[in-house]
């Protein structure tokens, strides 16, 4: 050996680089189980829900690929209603055929509907009491705040250009100034879009959609090239036949309701006036919310607009979706209206409550067992269309003057309406910043307002301006 020479040294032996097996199949019991545990944590919106599942079914205990789970989401963001909610609906069908959706999407509705009933219960019974009306004084700001910044959001998102901007200003004084029925506000978007697309197709592009990156973690249950199952084989007489099937459920439930209590009756009314507006969900339940204003406070009396604004705060702090004000509106409405009489309020609550939340979610199952074998058919990068761009465009400006109609009611003190609330608008500020700047969740906000709105009304310092 020569001084100072290094020998090499052996390179250790390595183990041969062994992928991860796929994860054994899943029993309807087990999976059961999951979606019952995400009806109670998906709290955080749609992103936070859609952001949970992924982490689990995608990432942990890889029930779906990413590519699938993308997919899939892309063609429940063109649907109308609850994307978080008929994403589950979707992944469930595709593990355990109708069963599988009825459960993941029962489930993911449930626990927010008892909740919700229950809160709107001791809203209507002790809302009056002194706590109460004082967290409610501090959630208030802060629900104007949550709706301004989902209009941020979603205006960062798809306000690419000029033209649509444009288009969400009109959509902003159409709905604002002009008191234009949200209907038909989405339908002139529509048309310009059309419009758009066949003479400015560069302003009017798909601009975004969630399949960008596609990341891997792993083999998966159901993975990237695992081909659709037995029940996903695509047939038009299964799609016309399911799509019946739910609009058959829908008309007898309607009928029974009519034949018991007559047409007029809030049940009814109910019935009806939901199912329009679970077909007019674009764009989240911010976008459809003015509607159900014009509905539910203006045209059929059911609550009034401070109520509307207390029950958007209520559904801020509950787990599912956002569009499950509709359940504290009908209850609410059903309570008001005494449908079984005065001596039967909770009962006639419980009514409403089930009757507005029943037929704001059935269009949803029906989409996705309608037209989930379509698109695992025809699996590939789903694209939005001109009018659905523009329709994103004109949401902003419909969230925009959500947020403004109850900046108006909570910004103005109920004993003097001339004069406004600094105190509100100064929790709605520190709100927006901590929602816009600091990225604070959801629930630590609402907590956080409704004890400064409690601590105000223990120890009043709202002079008015």
């Amino acid at each position: 050996m020569t001084v100072g020479r290094v020998e090499p040294q052996a390179k250790p032996a390595t183990m041969p680089f062994t992928a991860p097996m796929p994860p054994s199949p899943v029993s309807l019991a087990e999976a059961l189980r999951y979606w019952l545990r995400l009806g109670f944590i998906s709290f955080g919106g749609p992103s936070g829900q859609i952001a949970l599942m992924h982490t689990e079914l995608v990432e942990n205990k890889r029930w779906i690929s990413e590519q699938r789970f993308l997919h899939a989401l892309n063609y429940c963001m063109l649907l109308p209603g609850p994307e978080a909610m008929q994403l589950a609906t979707y992944i469930g069908w595709l593990m355990h055929r109708t069963p599988g959706a009825l459960v993941a999407g029962g489930l993911f509705v449930l626990p927010s509907l008892l909740i919700l009933v229950a809160l709107s219960w001791i809203y209507l019974a002790f809302g009056d009491l002194p706590v109460v009306a004082g967290i409610l004084y501090g959630i208030k700001p802060a629900v104007v705040a949550i709706v301004l910044a989902a209009a941020w959001r979603i205006g960062t998102r798809s306000l690419k250009n000029r033209w649509l901007i444009a288009i969400a200003l009109l959509a902003f004084l159409m709905i604002a100034a002009l008191h234009i029925p949200f209907p038909a506000v989405i339908g002139a978007a529509a048309l310009l879009g059309i419009a758009g697309g066949r003479f400015a197709p560069q302003y009017f592009q798909l601009g975004g959609g969630h399949a960008g990156s596609s990341k891997h973690y792993g083999p998966a249950l159901i993975d990237d090239h695992t081909p659709p199952p037995a029940h996903a084989a695509f047939g038009w007489r299964y799609l016309l036949r399911t799509v019946a099937i739910g609009v058959l459920l829908g008309a007898i439930v309607l009928l029974l309701l009519n034949l018991a209590f007559g047409w007029r009756n809030p049940l009814v009314q109910m019935g009806w006036f939901f199912t329009k507006a679970a077909l007019l969900t674009f764009g989240g339940a911010y976008a459809v919310l003015p509607y159900v204003y014009q509905g539910a406070v203006d045209h059929f009396g059911w609550l009034t607009a401070h109520q509307m604004i207390d029950g958007l705060a209520l559904g801020e702090t509950t787990p599912g979706p956002l569009i499950m004000i509709v359940t504290f509106v009908g209850f609410v409405g059903g309570w008001t209206k005494e449908v079984f009489g005065p001596l039967a309020l909770a009962w006639s609550g419980v009514a409403g409550a089930l009757v507005a939340t029943f037929f704001t979610f059935l269009p949803s199952f029906v989409f996705i067992l309608a037209g989930a074998p379509l698109v695992e058919a025809t699996r590939g990068n789903l694209r939005l269309t001109a009018p659905l761009t523009a329709i994103t465009a004109a949401v902003v400006g419909v969230i925009v003057s959500l947020a403004a109609f109850f900046a108006l009611h909570v910004f103005h003190l109920d004993q003097a309406p001339e004069r406004w609330d600094w105190v509100a608008m100064a929790i709605a500020a520190a709100a927006a910043v901590a929602l816009l700047r600091f990225k604070a969740g959801t629930i630590r906000l609402i907590v956080a307002c409704a004890v400064v709105g409690l601590v105000v009304s223990l120890f009043p310092i709202r002079p008015p301006l």
